[in-house]
């Protein structure tokens, strides 16, 4: 026998309180049924002895302190998982909004998940092919990784994220069980659709499942969608075999959201007015990337920032900077040039790179040809901070050689078309050829024997 608890003791914004309620757990969804018989969820946020705060997913408008009855259901959000997500459309939440009706479940996944236990973790091997050069290059996405995407706000950080989903693909026979998970968090409708129309209009919509929490949507709703999203991504991962690439934008929303959460309940506030657990939070998340022995799947993550006033150290990218494996940054200035896509190549970085690359997984010079790249851009740097003081004429040759490496590299290796897709091999033999512009005395990072086949300064004339 289920009871109803009816009236409410308080509302405070999206927040009921109940008293003299027991056996209730915390994440228990309720159901909220108001006098004229609508029925609305709420989810229990704080347990305090016999006194339980509920948020209400769709407001408390209208909400009545005497007749509202409330009954709890004994289990956490859940949401249905079947092979059917792939190519449908949900909300916040993880229900339908694409008109095909519902899902028909194979079993119901609580969204609240679990981090990977570490013991039964495999170390991530192999690579995800994006097709954008300054990602598959020079910070490249292994299979199980978490590599997020610092932005600013305004940037092309939405442009790229659909140019991912249309490209990424695995280079081996399991290509076919590639599969994407995208995540919209406090989106605009206009962005929203174009997240919609550009999967569809590409033909990528059937790999995709997309969970869209627009701007308007409850904040309660925000901070479920990203571990909707995870919870289908590990379903598809791990019970259906299947390599899932999730994308969750923009975790700035989604934390912001948990700061308007954790206020309205009063909690004493830590950087920035964030919660003081912003980082167990994010981390319960991101962890949930990554492949478990034993299974043939895998869960890789890239989550997108727009760092406040491109501000790097802001507690949202410093911390996600502590919890992930490196990070893709997107700078303004190049922004503002026309470069697409903005990536500045120097504070990018992808920590599990070295394990997913060269023979077997890429190409052997992979490793030497980035390293060589990263060296010779580092010494760009400097021929123009010296530039700066002493004037261009006035640079040595090598100096000159450098600074000319720098504008073909921006020109041609940075910036590519929207609808530019690269191969592993056509990436590395653009590096070389550009690397080709120095003297073969300042290629110090590769040794003779790879020199002598892959340098060719007939290849730089292209960039006369």
């Amino acid at each position: 026998m289920s009871l109803q608890y009816i009236g409410l003791k308080e509302i405070n914004g999206s927040l009921v309180v109940l008293d003299n309620v027991s056996g209730v757990a915390y994440d228990e969804v309720a159901q909220i049924r108001l006098e004229d018989g609508s029925v609305r969820t709420g989810r229990v946020v704080q347990v305090d002895s016999t006194r339980v705060v509920l948020q209400v997913f769709e407001g408390t408008r209208n909400l009545s302190l005497t007749n509202t009855r409330t009954q709890f259901t004994g289990k956490s959000m859940e949401i249905p998982l079947s092979e059917e997500l792939l190519g449908r459309i949900f909300n916040g939440s993880g229900r339908p909004i694409d008109g095909l009706g519902e899902i028909y479940a194979e079993k119901y996944g609580d969204v609240n998940g679990k981090a990977l236990n570490p013991v039964s973790r495999s170390y991530p091997r192999n690579y995800i092919n994006t097709g954008i050069s300054s990602i598959d290059a020079l910070a490249t996405l292994i299979r199980g990784q978490k590599l997020p995407i610092f932005s600013g706000s305004g940037m092309s950080h939405n442009k790229l994220a659909v140019q991912i989903v249309r490209q990424a693909k695995i280079a081996d026979e399991a290509g076919e069980n590639f599969a994407v998970v995208f995540a919209a968090m406090g989106v605009k409708n206009d962005v929203a659709d174009y997240f919609r129309k550009s999967f569809e209009e590409s033909g990528v919509l059937q790999r995709v499942v997309m969970f869209l929490n627009l701007s308007n949507d409850p904040i309660i709703e925000r901070i479920l969608t990203p571990k909707c999203a995870l919870t289908a991504a590990e379903y598809l991962a791990f019970e259906k075999n299947m390599h899932i690439l999730v994308i969750l934008t923009d975790m700035t929303s989604y934390a912001e959201a948990l700061r308007e959460f954790s206020s309205s309940k009063g909690e004493i506030p830590a950087r920035k007015g964030y919660p003081g657990y912003l980082y167990s939070d994010l981390a319960s998340m991101y962890e949930r990337a990554g492949i478990i022995e034993g299974s043939t799947g895998s869960v890789t993550q890239i989550p997108i920032l727009t760092m406040p006033n491109d501000d790097i150290t802001h507690p949202l990218p410093d911390l996600t900077g502590y919890i992930t494996e490196g990070q893709i940054v997107l700078d303004r200035s190049l922004d503002q040039t026309g470069i697409y896509p903005p990536i500045s190549v120097l504070p990018s970085l992808s920590r599990l790179m070295k394990g997913g690359i060269g023979e077997g997984y890429t190409r052997a010079d992979h490793s030497d040809c980035a390293n060589q790249l990263f060296a010779a851009y580092a010494k760009v740097q400097e021929a123009r901070s010296l530039a700066s003081v002493i004037g261009e004429d006035e640079l040595s040759a090598l100096d000159k050689s450098y600074l000319k490496f720098g504008k073909m590299f921006k020109k041609h290796f940075i910036n590519q078309r929207f609808d530019e897709n690269r191969s592993i091999d056509e990436t590395l033999d653009l590096g070389w050829a550009l690397l080709s512009i120095l003297p073969r005395s300042a290629l110090d990072r590769v040794d003779d024997k790879l020199l002598d086949v892959k340098y060719d300064p007939s290849l730089a004339e292209q960039f006369e």
